[in-house]
């Protein structure tokens, strides 16, 4: 019988001198720190579970970062020394051999905690909690998370996933960052092309190693037990890259609405409005499964925990392509001007954005949207099939188009409760 220490020392066998530790790419490491917005001239940043430190020299190289790299297996942070060395990148890293359970930082003291591929070591939730504090005012994290791309996984996708690391669907996850504190600034979806740079070289690897070394068979197996997986039911699972930044302890709580809402809802929508037209749209866009997208309709929360803002997110069509309304928004007359309908505008935006759409259309004040992002519709040849002012009907694009088809133009097609 091997001991657990031989099958450990056989795995870290299969994976010393691979460029990756988990599903990544270049371009993904690029587009997550874009998604992460303006960042200081030197950001300070914490690579947690870093592994050989291929985006720490990415982010030391390109971003000009002083880097932090921790990881728990020291042969790695060997090999980030040397890398490091050899490169000669633009900023500095620092390695560090601890737990990212256990950090010894103070709190604000990173621009950026970057963790891909490495969350799951602690379980997601708990990063989100524990690595918060870590943040100065502005930062961002930025975690990559293995989550279900399926409403329905296969019942051997799940036993293998419910055995090794159960997983959630991405709307869960975004559900999971909002109610921890966070806004969501970026979903980004990684593409195929990121299991391929990990598994090509794991498998190569798997190929030539010697099945009789002490704990290599039982190492063996499970990697190529796990490379299987992906080749059979890839499409029911995959890492998704989510970028984060807290919001502040006076901000709204936001949160999906749940069926004990919806009686609220709709007196705040009747109470928000002169009539009891959008308080009735809700309804009926309620009923419509080609309109209603579960988890897009979203409230905010008063200080006694009832409900005193919705915003709703329903399917319209541009040009025959799926798109998304934004309406109504309506808050408590009370709390009006108060904040509560932009947390929970932003919050049913950052939902839609983690689900991975890409365009939002709102006919709202032109004076009020932009504060959001959303520029005229017209700009980007979507307009809407009755007169409106043109600065009045605004899109907003939800995430990065590289390498996918170009946002649909035409004119919008609304829900038929919409009456337009």
């Amino acid at each position: 019988m091997t001991d657990n220490t031989s099958i450990t020392d056989a795995f870290f066998a299969l994976h010393h001198g691979l460029p990756r530790q988990s599903p990544g790419s270049d371009d993904t490491t690029r587009l997550l720190l874009r998604l992460a917005g303006e960042l200081p001239e030197r950001p300070r940043v914490l690579d947690l579970g870093c592994g050989p430190g291929r985006a720490a020299l990415l982010l030391a190289a390109e971003a000009g970062a002083e880097v932090t790299a921790v990881d728990l297996h020291e042969p790695f942070l060997d090999e980030l020394r040397a890398a490091a060395a050899e490169r000669g990148p633009t900023g500095s890293i620092t390695t560090v051999h601890a737990d990212m359970a256990q950090l010894p930082y103070p709190d604000g003291s990173f621009d950026l905690v970057w963790a891909e591929g490495s969350a799951y070591a602690i379980g997601f939730d708990n990063a989100l909690r524990d690595w918060r504090r870590l943040l100065a005012p502005g930062g961002a994290l930025v975690v990559t998370e293995c989550e279900w791309t399926t409403a329905e996984p296969s019942t051997a996708a799940r036993a293998f996933w419910d055995r090794h690391y159960p997983l959630r669907t991405g709307e869960e996850n975004a559900r999971a960052a909002t109610a921890a504190g966070y806004c969501v600034l970026g979903a980004h979806p990684q593409p195929e092309t990121d299991w391929d740079e990990y598994y090509g070289p794991l498998a190569a690897r798997a190929d030539a190693a010697d099945p009789d070394a002490p704990g290599m068979a039982e190492a063996l197996a499970a990697t190529r037990e796990e490379i299987a997986m992906r080749r059979a039911h890839g499409s029911e699972f995959g890492y998704t890259g989510y970028v984060l930044r807290p919001v502040g302890s006076d901000s709204w709580p936001t949160r999906p609405e749940s069926a004990a809402d919806i009686a609220s809802v709709h007196a705040v929508n009747t109470a928000a409005f002169a009539t009891d037209a959008e308080a009735d749209l809700v309804e009926a866009l309620r009923a419509d499964p080609e309109a209603w997208l579960p988890g897009m309709s979203y409230v905010a929360e008063a200080p006694d925990g009832s409900v005193a803002a919705h915003a709703l997110i329903t399917r319209c069509r541009v040009g025959g392509a799926p798109a998304l309304a934004l309406a109504p928004v309506a808050v408590l007359p009370r709390y009006q001007r108060a904040g509560a309908g932009s947390a929970v505008i932003r919050a049913v935006l950052d939902a839609a954005r983690a689900r991975g759409e890409r365009l939002v259309l709102v006919l709202g004040h032109p004076a009020y949207y932009p504060r959001f992002g959303f520029e005229p519709a017209s700009g980007y040849g979507i307009r809407p099939g009755f007169e409106v002012p043109d600065e009045a009907m605004m899109a907003l694009v939800l995430n990065e188009a590289d390498g996918v088809a170009p946002l649909p133009r035409g004119t919008i097609r609304y829900p038929a409760a919409f009456g337009v």
